[in-house]
Order: structure tokens, then C-alpha cells, then sequence
């Protein structure tokens, strides 16, 4: 079994496609509106077959992220190696987008960095 596809609901549908297209090479469907409940979505593929379903409802309850909240946390991305999870950081970093941690081994024994994605979603970066 594996994980068909993870789903997010965003407040910038456009900016938000544009970040991962930009960042992490996805690739993103035509998308979708219901023209009843006004919802529209994306879904972006990766090289691995992993998809991320990119979804914007008029009525959605927006609330402000903390960095340690209950529920899923973040988005985790593997490069492939050090060397690229260090390229990958440096330049969301000179995007503007605030690195959290890293690039560093963990306790555990992972090399990753975490960076504050648009709209404070953590991002995830590892071999």
C-alpha cells in the first residue's frame, strides 16, 4: 500500500502552484472548479509518482499556524543527496523564505533543513 496523494487547502491557489512548480519541479494538472461549492484545486505530480492535491473553497475557516500544532506539521521533500538539500536551502533562503533549521544532522541521524513556506507551511528538505 502507499499514500495515493496528500491534499492542502490554501488561501493563494495560483502562488502556491507557482512555489512548487519553481522550487520542487512539480508538474500541475490543468485544474479543477465546481462550479457549485467553488472549490478549485490543482493536483502537482513529482518525478516519484507522489502527488499533492492544491485546494481553495471560498468559505474555508482560515486559521493562523503555529509551529508545533496537532495534526499534520509538514511537507518532507528527498533530494538525493547533501549536496542538493544544501542547494535547495540556499536558494528558498535567497527567495526570502525563512529557514528554520539546518542544513544539519539530526538526532536521528538525517541531514535536512525545514524552511517557512508560503502561507507558514513548513517544508521539509532531506536526502
Amino acid at each position: 500500500m502507499r499514500i495515493g496523494h496528500v491534499a492542502m487547502y490554501v488561501k493563494d491557489l495560483e502562488g502556491m502552484k507557482h512555489f512548487f512548480e519553481r522550487f520542487f519541479d512539480a508538474r500541475a494538472n490543468g485544474g479543477y472548479e465546481n462550479p457549485k461549492s467553488g472549490l478549485k484545486t490543482y493536483f502537482l505530480s513529482f518525478d516519484d509518482g507522489m502527488r499533492l492535491e492544491l485546494m481553495n473553497l471560498p468559505q474555508m475557516n482560515v486559521q493562523k499556524k503555529s509551529l508545533a500544532m496537532m495534526g499534520y506539521i509538514h511537507l518532507s521533500f528527498s533530494t538525493g543527496s547533501r549536496e542538493k538539500v544544501d542547494i535547495l536551502t540556499e536558494r528558498l533562503y535567497e527567495a526570502g523564505y525563512e529557514v528554520l533549521s539546518g542544513p544539519r544532522i539530526t538526532g536521528d541521524g538525517y541531514y535536512e533543513s525545514l524552511i517557512l513556506g508560503p502561507e507558514d507551511n513548513q517544508i521539509e528538505i532531506t536526502v
